[in-house]
This record gives structure tokens, C-alpha cells and sequence, in this order.
């Protein structure tokens, strides 16, 4: 397995893949992706700024599934951009012939592979913090793991969770939700539960220090012991 920090601009990803020329189209997918986000920030700020859905009415695939997600999970559209540049870059791999690629960008996480995966959880100060990981059974298409926090990193978050992690089918919508979860969910009010979609999210895991709330289908946890080194930048874009 070949690993490598990938850093362009406010992007600090970190990329796995079996073979070199996989990273190669990784990173130029993910080059692709900014670029379309970027063009459309310089046509319309508002889809930089927006805190709730809006729609540029831009005809591209990038921008579309991010509006969408953002549409799905009430959060503006940016609230997805990590997810949507993980994703480019998972996708441009399994493109190219792979069955093995993670893009893990600023704890947002899109991935395929044969094998399980063990994801550890960076929680801030919580008592859980980088001391479990959850173990993803193989999967044949991309899936998502994205992480959002009220307490780690530069994103804006209305929340308090110290970490709410969510597991989907598309690492965008999954990406939105998260967003969207850590800003409204509490541990005595889990109404924004009800609103998700089980067709879209298959699981959600919050951290509140020492309490923990789950929802869904969760893939199994393990006691883990997590290298802060390998955290990369919260940044997506």
C-alpha cells in the first residue's frame, strides 16, 4: 500500500492506493473537482458564503452533487466540499482499474477496497478521542465516512459535539449530513434524527465527551490506539 500527503491550496488529504499511476489520477481528479468549485465561487460568491441550499445553475456534475446534498441535508453547499473532493479522488481511482483507494480529506473519507478498513475517530478532548476505530467491512463501491466537529478544526459549526461521524453511500451526502448533525444534534434532543433518510445515511455516531449517540447501522468498533500523525488538516477547501 502506497500513502502520500496530498496538499493543494486550503486541500490537505491524505491518499492510499496499490499503485502509483492510481495516485496520479487521484490527485488530478481532485485538481478537477477544486477547479470547478473554484469557477463557480468566482461566478457566484453566494455559494462560498451560504449557510443554507442554494443553486448557482451550474452544469456540472461537481457542482450539481453538491448542490444536491446540500438541498437533502438543509446545510449550504460547501458543507459537502470535502467529501465531494475525497470523492473525485476515489472515484477517478476506480476509474483507472483500482479496488483499492482511500482519500481521507480533513476527516472526511471516501473509499473502496477488498479488505476491511480500520477508521480511527479524533474526537478533541473527548475521553473517546483517538482511542476506538470502527472497522469497514470490503465494499466494491465508494462509500463514505465523513466526520464533522463543533470543537475540532476551522469549519463553522453551530453544534457542541466534539465529533458526529456518518456512514453512507455517497461521501457528499454523507459529508452535508454530518455538517448538518453536528449543528443541531444534542444528546437530550435527537429530533434531526427523524429527518434523515436511511436510504442516504446508513449510520451516525456522535461523540459529546463521555456520551455517545448512535443511530442506524453502525459498522463494529474496536478499541484503537490512533497515531496523531496520520490526522491530516481539518481545511477542505
Amino acid at each position: 500500500m502506497i500513502r502520500e500527503r496530498f496538499h493543494h491550496r486550503e486541500t490537505h488529504a491524505t491518499l492510499l492506493a496499490e499503485e502509483e499511476g492510481h495516485l496520479h489520477v487521484a490527485k488530478a481528479a481532485i485538481l478537477e473537482a477544486r477547479a470547478a468549485i473554484e469557477r463557480t465561487i468566482a461566478r457566484d460568491p453566494f455559494f462560498l458564503s451560504s449557510l443554507e441550499p442554494c443553486d448557482p445553475g451550474v452544469d456540472h456534475p461537481v457542482i450539481r452533487r453538491m448542490v444536491r446534498a446540500a438541498r437533502d441535508a438543509g446545510v449550504g453547499p460547501m458543507a459537502s466540499v470535502a467529501g465531494m473532493v475525497a470523492a473525485a479522488g476515489v472515484e477517478a481511482m476506480v476509474g483507472a482499474g483500482a479496488s483499492f483507494g482511500v482519500v481521507e480529506n480533513g476527516g472526511d473519507i471516501a473509499f473502496v477496497s477488498p479488505q476491511p478498513l480500520r477508521i480511527g475517530v479524533h474526537a478533541g478532548a473527548s475521553a473517546y478521542s483517538d482511542r476506538f476505530a470502527f472497522v469497514l467491512p470490503p465494499t466494491r463501491r465508494v462509500l463514505g465516512c465523513c466526520t464533522s466537529s463543533a470543537t475540532v478544526g476551522p469549519s463553522i459549526s453551530f453544534g457542541v459535539a466534539d465529533a458526529v461521524t456518518v456512514f453512507g453511500p455517497d461521501p457528499v451526502l454523507a459529508d452535508a449530513w454530518a455538517t448538518r448533525l453536528c449543528n443541531d444534534l444534542r444528546p437530550e434532543d435527537r429530533s434531526v434524527l427523524d429527518r434523515v433518510d436511511p436510504a442516504q445515511i446508513t449510520g451516525v455516531c456522535a461523540v459529546f465527551d463521555r456520551q455517545v449517540v448512535r443511530w442506524g447501522s453502525l459498522p463494529p468498533v474496536v478499541r484503537a490506539r490512533v497515531d496523531p500523525a496520520l490526522i491530516t488538516s481539518a481545511d477542505s477547501l
